[in-house]
């Protein structure tokens, strides 16, 4: 009684795993309840230890460990939902590298995380990546438009997207480059016209706030 006793309170009530009654000369029904209580004993110690040990991996950053000890009833039941978390840690953890090496390292835009059965915060921080992702693709494929448009000589096109900080500054940049070489393209060519199509001399083009070379091709034009 003394050993079960010891046995029962330090695993079932003090939480120190690992404990075995030990009556020594027991036999028949005192020995199998001994083997019982120990073999529970046992099961127990060997069950806790191993979720302790996923869930502090996990803790880690460590997503690789499985519960793999042989439990039933609601044991299981706490074993199986602790796999299915790491499992979906796992996926989420893989999907948003995925997004974040194809957007950030790669440069492949469109990426979207997919992750399924996550809800809660698991749910809420993979719909921020799709949207950072999302606005990112979007940001950078009308800034590219635009750059192409002007390579090919069309001034027309503007950066419309929606943008904040940096991103915002850059489109504010590009678009008053467009406006300037608009301005610039429209003085040069209303000049020419003028002085070679027109026959109207003394005609001078006026491109407000230029620099750099398009200042100096204004003032060769003029």
């Amino acid at each position: 009684a003394d050993e079960v006793t010891r046995v029962a309170r330090e695993v079932g009530t003090d939480g120190r795993l690992g404990g075995q009654a030990h009556v020594p000369n027991v036999a028949g029904t005192w020995k199998d309840l001994t083997d019982n209580v120990n073999s529970m004993a046992n099961n127990l110690t060997n069950q806790v230890r191993n979720i302790a040990l996923v869930t502090t991996a996990v803790a880690r950053g460590d997503l690789s460990k499985k519960i793999d000890v042989d439990a039933r009833g609601e044991i299981l039941e706490l074993k199986t939902t602790i796999n299915t978390m790491v499992d979906q840690l796992s996926a989420f953890a893989d999907e948003v590298t995925r997004v974040a090496r194809e957007v950030g390292t790669a440069g492949n835009l469109g990426g979207q995380a997919r992750v399924r059965g996550v809800s809660g915060t698991w749910k809420d921080l993979t719909d921020n990546v799709n949207v950072m992702a999302s606005n990112l693709t979007g940001q950078v494929r009308s800034i590219a438009q635009v750059a192409t448009a002007v390579a090919r000589g069309d001034l027309s096109q503007r950066i419309t997207v929606d943008a904040e900080g940096e991103v915002a500054a850059l489109a504010d940049v590009i678009n008053t480059m467009v406006d300037t070489l608009s301005a610039f393209a429209d003085e040069v060519t209303r000049v020419a016209r003028e002085v070679g199509t027109d026959g109207r001399l003394g005609g001078q083009a006026h491109v407000p706030n230029v620099a750099g070379t398009w200042k100096d091709l204004t003032d060769n034009v003029n």
